[in-house]
């Protein structure tokens, strides 16, 4: 499989998974992101196996290798109708650089993820960011649902949801335990 890569004054931008530096993404999204704070590795690892990842990397200038990974975003797609933007950080040292554009331009343009109807996303302080590239905020929320099972990684937690089916009502209640996460 060839992968997408796309280099620039010494950054690279790739999808390529071993590429990913997974203990990298984790610290992030557990200690410094606002959405995923005390994510267990595991469900990280999980979720970059199963989603189009990009990884940002700092490329050493000498040996034109990966020095190291400075920022990562992944879609959730079907690579036909849909895609959803989710984990998109850069880290704070390389920030103000544009790379958070030259990132978005990056994903964007992959050619697995053409010509789909609908993009989304979250953002809670990267507004500008995003209607750069044709995001606006959501016209009919009301036709939006969701269903949060877990509202934050290493609580106890007790959710119940309702499902309708044929009019009955079931209810199912998920109890999560403590993870063991950010060691």
């Amino acid at each position: 499989m060839q992968h997408y890569e796309v280099g620039r004054n010494n950054f690279l931008i790739s999808d390529d998974k071993l590429k990913i530096d997974s203990n990298v993404v984790h610290n992030y999204l557990c200690n410094e992101s606002y959405w995923a704070t005390n994510i267990p590795l595991q469900v990280v690892e999980t979720s970059i196996q199963h989603s189009i990842c990009f990884g940002l990397y700092k490329i050493d200038e000498q040996t034109k290798s990966i020095k190291q990974q400075i920022g990562f975003a992944r879609v959730i797609t079907d690579c036909a109708t849909f895609g959803h933007l989710a984990d998109v950080f850069i880290v704070e040292e390389y920030r103000g650089k544009g790379l958070s554009k030259w990132l978005m331009e990056i994903i964007l343009a992959h050619p697995h993820l053409q010509n789909f109807r609908r993009w989304l996303l979250a953002t809670l302080d990267a507004h500008g960011l995003y209607q750069q590239f044709g995001f606006l905020p959501i016209t009919n929320p009301e036709r939006y649902m969701r269903l949060t099972v877990v509202e934050n990684y290493g609580t106890n937690l007790t959710s119940t949801c309702f499902f309708n089916e044929v009019g009955h009502r079931h209810v199912i209640t998920l109890t999560v335990v403590q993870w063991d996460c950010c060691i």
